[in-house]
């Protein structure tokens, strides 16, 4: 792995991006790139989608794909102040993972969260042995106790 970087979704690298699947058996715990970019075109005021890049000038390979949330508001009736910014996607190609490309992503939506004045990062996940859980708690992410939808809610300070 030489320093990976993130770069937007664009015309040149969209293809790269649709291609991008992980583990056959991860399928159930994240959505596609697909889903993920009609999702950022329908949230575009929130969503940031970034490729993971590696790889120097344009003969980078795209080896995964994240997309964050900026300032949303969590659940107005509880209270509607509560506005969070979080990672919203992770995918790592299957033949990336366990390279530090999971562990890169976070850390740069965090500087990018930080940057934008965010003082915690919110992330959630399916439950389940196989389910990225321990890779977020590894990386100090802490259970809130709520779910959204069915799925874990963590948090880190920034």
């Amino acid at each position: 792995m030489t320093t990976p970087r993130l770069e937007p979704v664009t015309p040149h690298n969209v293809d790269a991006a649709l291609a991008l699947r992980v583990h056959p058996h991860q399928e159930h715990h994240v959505a596609p790139v697909v889903r993920s970019l009609a999702e950022a075109y329908a949230y575009g005021d929130t969503a940031w989608p970034r490729l993971i890049v590696d790889g120097d000038g344009d003969g980078g390979e795209v080896v995964g794909f994240l997309m964050a949330f900026v300032d949303i508001q969590w659940d107005a009736d509880k209270d509607p102040d509560d506005r969070r910014s979080g990672l919203w996607r992770l995918n790592i190609g299957a033949g990336h993972q366990g390279k530090g490309y999971g562990r890169y992503a976070v850390g740069a939506v965090g500087e990018e969260l930080r940057r934008r004045g965010a003082r915690e990062m919110y992330v959630s996940w399916h439950a389940g042995e196989d389910g990225p859980g321990a890779f977020y708690r590894g990386l100090g992410f802490r259970e809130t106790g709520e779910l959204a939808g069915d799925q874990i809610v963590g948090v880190l300070a920034l």
